[in-house]
C-alpha cells in the first residue's frame, strides 16, 4: 500500500485551514474526521516540509487530520511559514510514501486478556470471534500522543467497536493492547485507562535504551499475530526488541 497526497475517498478535497497554536506553531488542518485519504494528505505535507528544510522550522507533528508545524519566531514569521506551506501544498502531487509493515505478536490468553470476556459479553460475540476480527484487520498508525510511545491506531472494525468505560479500570501493564471506539493503542508505560485490554504483546513499544525509542512511525501499517503463553514468555525473557 502506498501513501500519497491523492485522496482515495474524495476527488475534491477541501482546502486546508491554517490555525495558530500560540506564538510558535501553526496547525494545517485538512478536515475533522478520521479518514485514510485525509491522513495521506497530512503525511504528504509532513514529508514535503521535512524535505524543504525551512529555516526556523523546528519540528512537525502529524495527527489524524492535521499537521502542527513548530517554528522559532526569532527566525521566521508566521506569515512566511504559511506562504512556504501553501507553495509546498501546490507542489506535493508527486509525493509518495511507502509505509513500513509491522507485525506485533499478541497473547490473548489469561492473564494477558483481562477485559476480553467483558468485551465479548458487551458485544454479544465469542472471544474467539473478537480475536479473529481483530487479527484479520490491518491498522494504520495515525499519530502519537497522551503518553510516551502512545500510538493511536485505526480503524477498529465496527463489529468490535466498544465505547470507552464510564469509569477508568485498574492500571494496564506495558504492552497492553487496548481498544475503544474506533481506535487501538498499545501501552508503552503502565497506566490507568478507560479502554479495554484484550491482549498483551511482549514487545517494548517504548524504550529509551534503543536508538529509536518508538517501535512505530506515523503512517506504518500494523498487523497483530496471535501467540500463546509460552511464546509470550520466551519473547519477553530476552528475545523481544
Amino acid at each position: 500500500m502506498q501513501v500519497s497526497n491523492v485522496p482515495e475517498s474524495s476527488s475534491n478535497p477541501s482546502p486546508p485551514k491554517f490555525l495558530d497554536a500560540g506564538d510558535s506553531a501553526v496547525i494545517v488542518e485538512f478536515g475533522r474526521v478520521v479518514d485514510v485519504a485525509l491522513h495521506d494528505r497530512v503525511l504528504a505535507l509532513d514529508a514535503a516540509v521535512t524535505a524543504a528544510k525551512i529555516d526556523g522550522v523546528t519540528e512537525t507533528v502529524p495527527t489524524y487530520r492535521s499537521l502542527m508545524i513548530y517554528y522559532d519566531a526569532r527566525s521566521i514569521e508566521r506569515d512566511q511559514i504559511i506562504a512556504r506551506v501553501e507553495k509546498l501544498l501546490a507542489q506535493t502531487s508527486s509525493v509518495l510514501i511507502e509505509p513500513k509493515v509491522r507485525t506485533i505478536p499478541v497473547c490473548y490468553a489469561p492473564p494477558h486478556a483481562e477485559d476480553l470476556a467483558e468485551v465479548a459479553q458487551h458485544l454479544n460475540l465469542s472471544q474467539d470471534r473478537i480475536i479473529d476480527i481483530f487479527t484479520n484487520t490491518p491498522y494504520r498508525v495515525y499519530m502519537f500522543g497522551f503518553l510516551p510511545g502512545f500510538a493511536y491506531l485505526g480503524r477498529l472494525p465496527e463489529a468490535i467497536g466498544i465505547p470507552r468505560r464510564a469509569t477508568p479500570r485498574s492500571p494496564a501493564q506495558t504492552g497492553a493492547v487496548l481498544i475503544a471506539a474506533e481506535q487501538v493503542v498499545i501501552t508503552g508505560v503502565t497506566m490507568t485507562t478507560g479502554w479495554y485490554m484484550i491482549g498483551r504483546t511482549p514487545l517494548r513499544i517504548f524504550d529509551l535504551a534503543r536508538e529509536s525509542p518508538f517501535i512505530f512511525d506515523v503512517g506504518d501499517e500494523v498487523r497483530f499475530e496471535p501467540i500463546d503463553n509460552a511464546t509470550f514468555e520466551r519473547l519477553q525473557s530476552g528475545h523481544a526488541k
